[in-house]
């Protein structure tokens, strides 16, 4: 049998990774961060536990690329959604909405991954954090900031500030009058992105 060449073994890598990073999705959103061990975590992806040493130096690391990946991907869907369109204000309210639907939907697992950033081992500067970011500027540009360099991580900063309040225990703001709030600080119309059901809190 001949050896396997690099680029098989490069997308082989590719998908080992990404099975890890969605099992930690899966497993932390279920189960909650202290009780997501890193064997459990490979056994769920069907990986060798030292694999998720390879690939990553500590679970905390994991977590923050894991669920940064979910958030690229949900953004993704979003702005690619049907009806496709190149329109910047659409693109921007369906960016708001995904990242705070992503909090009403997967709160443990957001709240987690925001808790993490606020501790000690700060903001990880990953692939998949990178992948995000450049979607983000992308949609602050389409959208027409003159000073994109400026806008985007005051974007990040609304979003961030947005997702915790709503995750805030005890206290939380509902998801509608976040949005309303980002709407109206850039100028959208409610009837862009994907408006909540006015029944459905």
């Amino acid at each position: 049998m001949s050896p396997r060449s690099a680029s098989v073994n490069e997308e082989l890598r590719r998908r080992s990774r990404e099975r890890l990073l969605q099992a930690t999705v899966e497993l932390v959103a279920d189960r909650g961060y202290e009780a997501t061990k890193l064997g459990d975590i490979a056994d769920r992806a069907g990986t060798a536990r030292g694999l998720v040493s390879y690939y990553f130096p500590g679970k905390r690391q994991l977590l923050q690329s894991a669920v940064h990946r979910l958030m690229h991907l949900t953004l993704e869907a979003a702005l690619e959604r049907e009806p496709r369109t190149e329109d910047g204000r659409e693109r921007l309210a369906r960016a708001i909405d995904a990242i705070l639907g992503l909090a009403r939907d997967q709160p443990r697992l957001m709240r987690t991954h925001m808790a993490g950033i606020l501790q000690a081992e700060g903001f990880v500067q990953c692939a998949e954090q990178q992948r995000l970011a450049e979607l983000l500027r992308d949609t602050v540009d389409r959208y027409g900031s003159a000073e994109v360099d400026t806008d985007y991580p005051l974007l990040r900063a609304l979003l961030m500030g947005a997702v915790v309040a709503v995750l805030l225990p005890g206290a939380p703001m509902p998801v509608a009058r976040l949005r309303a709030e980002l709407f109206q600080r850039y100028g959208l119309d409610w009837e862009l992105g994907f408006p909540p059901d006015p029944h459905g809190g």
